[in-house]
């Protein structure tokens, strides 16, 4: 075997492509240095000709020792019969302790119907034993139709950059609930936000919620100090704290951008005073409260816990930390670590009672999701999520993007990637907990870049090119079901930009709801009629990414680009000229009655409108869009350049339910027969689709 294809062939049995094509068809082999770098991340070394043989030799070993694959993904909800030797003896234990009889195989097993979960089948034929996973999973996610309901539509915007006659200067967990009761009488069936995972307690720099810490713990600083219910009732010095907290609330909730340094300085000595007074006033029920939280949480929580402790001596990024600290399992939690651990355990115990609360209230303003929340593509390398789960990472290599014609050196975007075999030999632990968590306060989840379950495309940390490697979509996805069935939440895939062929129809297929962005509709620059939106999906017309909809029709992201240096003044007039036509053949695919509009308030109308008569079955309006703005939140490929995520809404949440463009927006969607009839009506798609006739 020459030394090339001991490296094709365990390249290929740990899922690394040999080769892939760029946005431009371009074929683009992978290189012999990646794959020894992508190899080792995974934990399968090959930096040698001789490593890799003895890798590959001992993989070939483990595989012929299987009585049994690895993993079977099977439906939970019906009998299934396994494929099994004879003779072969089996026990199967679920994830509940529960056994179930064993037996000894006449050439298959038929297992009654298991309960969604992750179960051990122990396995002995004649010397050989092995245990094999059982994925019990339902045979799709959770839909509209089960909770009775048709074509809905809902408002998505920001946390941070909600305004309100009580926050202190960023959008809170409590602005939640009443953007809910504002949204709600109108219609609306939910309000999605951005990521609300960590950002790292000690973490002075980041902003972007879409570089977190930890995806499956909340971001403290959303916390509402003067929220917290019980615990101002029964704690008479938090009361004292806030009365002399509130004319600094009152200067930072006039700030017209959001100045994150400022708010956490004010923020962090008001919550630590608060847990003080916490720890010496709170009455038993409480405290009864926040134990039975940290047990429930249990290590995951803990760890998380004694991450934000070290990182608050040793700084926000553990690969700086003294070796002996870079390994959890080595440090020793001291008295003096412990006692601040219960301080960060506190925090995340009040901010999942506070989002609770949101989503409840949500819930009974008459919201039939409530919360969208989102799940980040990964987390920050050197965060608290790779420290913790450093035993499913992949080492030394960082989520990126292959070249393109933006970034012909490809995009590397410093986030930590979970390694398939490692992973697997934790039991997809990490990934459920971080789906629970985000899960159990959200009628809807959007996970972001979901192309993820099925490759990724690590960028080596030795300077290599970077490749992609596959992923166990089927197990991936059966995982994402069980965990979206016992917390009843829909899950959006974003499936934007280059995807492999079918993969839409397969994740359709399998109970997810895909993305459609209005503005990106089209093949060859052509747009497509809206009439052609997939049915199962969420439709909107614009993201945080995107120019809002005044912005797109007014050019102001083209702006940008020549203030950038991105194109040339030159350049300029040619791109507002393709942006004016693709406007223009916006305007002709919208209802009948909204053609002819020559402003930006008619041009959103008439892409709500054109929304609204979409077979898509959910559909997002921008609260900035309402609101008329003309920025977007955030400019991709800039940092300091345009003022991403610092950008405060203009209306209070408590004024939102006066505007009249709320109200004419609702009318726009019951124009469209939208969110207004349960599943199975008549109307459940407007009866003149898909030509949008006569709906003027």
């Amino acid at each position: 075997m020459t030394p090339d294809s001991v490296l094709d062939i365990l390249s290929a049995k740990a899922g690394i492509f040999g080769e892939f094509r760029d946005l431009q068809n371009i074929v683009r082999p992978t290189a012999p240095e990646t794959r020894r770098a992508l190899l080792a991340a995974c934990g399968l070394p090959a930096a040698t000709d001789t490593e890799a043989r003895e890798t590959l030799a001992a993989l070939e070993a483990e595989e012929a020792s299987r009585i049994v694959q690895e993993e079977i993904v099977l439906a939970s909800d019906r009998a299934s019969d396994i494929p099994l030797p004879e003779g072969a003896e089996w026990e199967l234990v679920l994830e509940t302790g529960d056994r179930l009889s064993g037996g000894r195989s006449t050439g298959h097993v038929t297992l009654p119907p298991l309960p969604p979960g992750l179960h051990d089948f122990h396995l002995k034929l004649g010397a050989c034993a092995q245990s094999a996973l059982l994925i019990a999973a339902p045979a799709a996610l959770p839909a509209l139709g089960d909770r009775g309901l048709g074509r809905i539509w809902g408002v998505t915007g920001t946390i941070y950059g909600l305004r309100s006659n009580r926050n202190c200067g960023v959008g809170d967990f409590a602005d939640l609930g009443v953007m809910g009761a504002a949204l709600a009488p109108g219609g609306a069936a939910f309000y999605g936000i951005n990521p609300v995972h960590a950002l790292g307690w000690s973490e002075k720099e980041i902003v972007s919620p879409y570089s977190p810490t930890h995806r499956g713990f909340l971001n403290p600083w959303h916390i509402a100090p003067d929220k917290m219910g019980e615990l101002l009732r029964f704690c008479p010095s938090v009361a004292a704290l806030l009365v002399e907290a509130n004319a600094a609330f009152d200067r930072l909730r006039k700030a017209e951008r959001v100045d994150y340094a400022v708010h956490r300085a004010f923020l962090a000595p008001l919550l630590e005073s608060t847990y003080e007074a916490f720890l010496l006033e709170a009455p038993d029920f409480l405290l009864s409260d926040f134990d039975g939280f940290r047990r429930e949480e249990g290590a995951a929580l803990e760890d998380f816990a004694l991450f934000e402790t070290l990182s608050e001596q040793h700084g926000s990024d553990w690969r700086l930390w003294p070796a002996e600290l870079r390994q959890k399992e080595a440090v020793a939690v001291m008295e003096d670590l412990q006692a601040r651990m219960g301080f960060h355990v506190w925090l995340q115990w009040l901010a999942d009672l506070q989002l609770h609360s949101a989503q409840k209230s949500a819930s009974d303003a008459g919201m039939h999701l409530g919360l969208y929340l989102d799940l980040a593509v990964g987390s920050r390398l050197g965060g608290a999520e790779s420290w913790c789960e450093r035993g499913s990472l992949a080492e030394n290599v960082s989520i990126g993007a292959p070249p393109d014609y933006l970034s012909p050196a490809g995009q590397n975007w410093n986030l930590a990637a979970y390694a398939p075999g490692k992973l697997a030999g934790n039991r997809y632990a990490a990934l459920r907990g971080l789906l629970r968590r985000n899960m159990r306060h959200s009628g809807l989840l959007r996970i972001d870049h979901v192309l993820g379950l099925k490759r990724s495309f690590w960028v080596p940390s030795d300077g290599s090119p970077g490749g992609y490697i596959s992923q166990p979509f089927r197990t991936l996805a059966a995982i994402v079901a069980i965990e979206a069935k016992r917390s009843d939440t829909i899950v959006v895939g974003e499936d934007l930009g280059l995807v492999p062929d079918q993969f839409r129809d397969e994740l359709r297929d399998l109970g997810f709801y895909g993305y459609s962005v209005l503005q990106y509709e089209k093949t060859d620059g052509v747009l497509h009629d809206p009439a052609d939106l997939r049915k199962r999906s969420l439709a909107c017309f614009a993201t945080h990414d995107t120019p809002t909809l005044r912005g797109y029709f007014e050019g102001a992201d083209i702006d940008w680009w020549e203030r950038l240096g991105w194109i040339t003044p030159e350049e300029k007039p040619a791109k507002q000229q393709e942006r004016e036509s693709e406007a223009a053949g916006l305007l002709a695919n919208a209802p009948s009655g909204y053609r002819s509009a020559r402003d930006a308030d008619g041009f959103r109308d008439a892409m709500h409108a054109t929304l609204s008569q979409s077979p898509a079955e959910l559909v997002a309006v921008q609260l900035d869009d309402i609101l008329g703005e003309r920025e977007a939140q955030n400019l991709p490929s800039t940092v300091s350049e345009h003022p991403n995520w610092v950008r405060r809404h203009r209306v209070p949440v408590e004024e939102l339910s006066k505007l009249p463009q709320l109200e004419g927006l609702s009318a726009i969607m019951r124009q469209g027969a939208r969110g207004q009839h349960k599943a199975g009506s008549k109307v459940d798609v407007p009866p003149d689709m898909p030509g949008y006739q006569n709906v003027d």
